[in-house]
């Protein structure tokens, strides 16, 4: 039991600590072509049930390439700014942000908005959003899943 505690500690402690935005896509495209598929990414539609083991590297790969996709096309801007990480070289903590619930994704406003979806190398702790996670979303979560063949 303590060490499960220490876990989610040292994930709240991540989550909550300092993060830096790529803030180009040519920044994002170069981050993705850095991170390490393997050793163990938890990958986490925030809203959906926690995953219960690490994906393993066909799958953190499949997952970079379809929530790249999806941010192309539905964050209609010229910059990102919406993925950060706790290291932009050696990350151990992604937060992804939803484009159609971006809220401030920066902390400013008086309601937190979290992640639409998180990588993390340590177990996630359970966020449940304030708001309903919409259906297209969950959708989109559970196509990505049967995609990879995960349960």
């Amino acid at each position: 039991m303590e060490a499960i505690a220490e876990r989610i500690s040292e994930f709240d402690a991540l989550f909550d600590g300092t993060l830096h935005s790529l803030l180009s896509w040519e920044q994002l495209a170069a981050f993705w072509e850095r991170l390490d598929p393997a050793g163990g990414w938890y990958l986490y539609a925030v809203g959906e049930a926690l995953p219960e083991a690490p994906a393993d590297a066909d799958h953190v790969l499949a997952f970079v390439h379809e929530i790249d996709d999806l941010l192309r096309k539905e964050h209609r801007e010229d910059y990102c700014g919406i993925v950060y990480a706790n290291d932009l070289d050696n990350p151990s903590l992604i937060k992804i942000y939803d484009p159609n619930n971006l809220g401030t994704s920066c902390g400013s406003g008086k309601h937190r908005i979290l992640p639409g979806w998180i990588m993390s190398r340590v177990p996630p702790s359970d966020l449940s959003p304030s708001h309903l996670v919409p259906q297209n979303r969950r959708r989109w979560w559970r196509a990505f899943l049967s995609l990879v063949g995960a349960k």
